[in-house]
């Protein structure tokens, strides 16, 4: 077996990393892969797709330097691949609306299939620099800090947002 420790953070910089990131589909890839390494029937059937479609945006993913294989296993006569991604933490570069419209696309897919309603808050608050500064740390470490349930438990998915709005003060 490979190594399947991650990078903390990946920064995404390039437009082949950008590009990849840019279809739907492979968000969710990336937010199902935020766990423990997953073959790509698994990740099939819990984003109610096909296999090869997941394997072809996987593979995407792979070329990117998102995602990487961390086991190869024989299976009946083939090999079964284990995918995850190369960093707990994504986080892209510059300001380009892009990517985060990408991703709150991929998010908003997945809160419409949630079993529960889920818990989706959008508060604007008047904040000093340093207000901004420390309320960000004090999310990230919270995020930092969740620790894992065992493997068979339900997996949820967490969106942190901060962010100064556009348009002056309001």
């Amino acid at each position: 077996m490979e190594d399947q420790t991650q990078d903390q953070e990946l920064t995404i910089e390039s437009p082949q990393q950008y590009k990849a990131l840019s279809h739907p589909l492979r968000q969710r890839l990336l937010l199902a892969l935020g766990g423990e390494p997953v073959t790509v029937g698994r990740l099939a059937a819990l984003l109610d797709s096909r296999k090869g479609t997941v394997a072809h945006h996987l593979k995407v993913l792979q070329d990117a330097g998102v995602v990487r294989i961390v086991e190869t296993r024989k299976v009946r006569g083939g090999s079964e691949h284990l995918y995850q991604r190369t960093a707990r933490r994504i986080t892209v570069a510059g300001a380009d609306a892009g990517p985060t419209t990408a991703l709150l696309g991929a998010v908003a897919e997945e809160c419409a299939k949630a079993p529960r309603e889920p818990l989706l808050v959008l508060r604007h608050l008047r904040l000093t620099a340093d207000q901004a500064e420390r309320l960000g740390a004090a999310l990230q470490a919270l995020v930092d800090e969740a620790v894992e349930a065992p493997q068979g438990e339900p997996v949820h998915g967490v969106l942190v947002a901060l962010y100064e709005q556009g348009g002056g003060r309001g």
